[in-house]
């Protein structure tokens, strides 16, 4: 195998219970991710790493592999970074890139991951990640006085420097770099998406409602 494709799903969400496989659009909404990544013929293969036997039911049910995830790096604050060199290392194959989804970006453009992929291979970066423009006039409060940060007092927003954040809608990375703790490399590409569902990442269920608000409108 060349390219995988790794869903990281914990089970055990504090603020939304059970969110990875709640129905999102009548399926689960780990299964969105999963139905991504199986459209796209240079992945070779889908694994989801997960701690909880409901999820991987779903995500055998939906036909990906599965990687059970030890508690050890199943806490709140273990890093992404942990599940993914932990299957890395579990399976027995020769990988070379690394496509990462998380479960919680559920809805992504129907071409972004073929565009990516093919932005990564000709930039010939050790990994890419997506990216929104920011467009809000941001600052720091400090002794009780707001400091802006990107902008001056009064001048329009359309005239704002360009910020960007990171969405997390998808990454993809050399394998031998998730092998050495990274994801995001110094030479990382950022593959700019501005598209609704760019800010769809779901922690509450407020954040669930709005994704079930962008299904209906775009069908997905």
């Amino acid at each position: 195998m060349k390219t995988i494709a790794i869903i990281p799903a914990r089970g055990g969400s504090k603020r939304l219970p059970g969110k990875n496989i709640k129905l999102l659009g009548g399926i689960p909404l780990l299964a969105h991710s999963i139905l991504y990544a199986q459209q796209h013929k240079f992945i070779d293969a889908v694994y989801v790493s997960t701690d909880d036997e409901a999820i991987k039911k779903v995500a055998l049910q939906y036909g990906a592999f599965v990687i059970d995830r030890p508690q050890l790096l199943s806490g709140d604050f273990e890093p992404t970074v942990s599940a993914l060199k932990h299957v890395l290392e579990s399976i027995d194959a020769k990988i070379e890139n690394v496509i990462l989804l998380q479960a919680t970006n559920p809805l992504r453009p129907d071409n972004l991951l073929h565009d990516a992929f093919a932005f990564f291979q000709e930039k010939q970066v050790d990994s890419l990640f997506t990216v929104s423009r920011n467009s809000h006039k941001l600052g720091k409060i400090m002794n009780d006085r707001f400091i802006p940060y990107n902008y001056e007092v009064g001048q329009r927003s359309q005239d704002l420097e360009s910020l960007y954040y990171e969405n997390g809608l998808l990454y993809i990375t050399k394998a031998s770099v998730i092998l050495q703790n990274e994801i995001i490399t110094k030479d990382a590409f950022p593959l700019e998406v501005n598209h609704p569902f760019a800010a769809v990442d779901i922690d509450t269920q407020e954040d669930f409602d709005y994704a079930e608000y962008l299904v209906k409108k775009f069908q997905v």
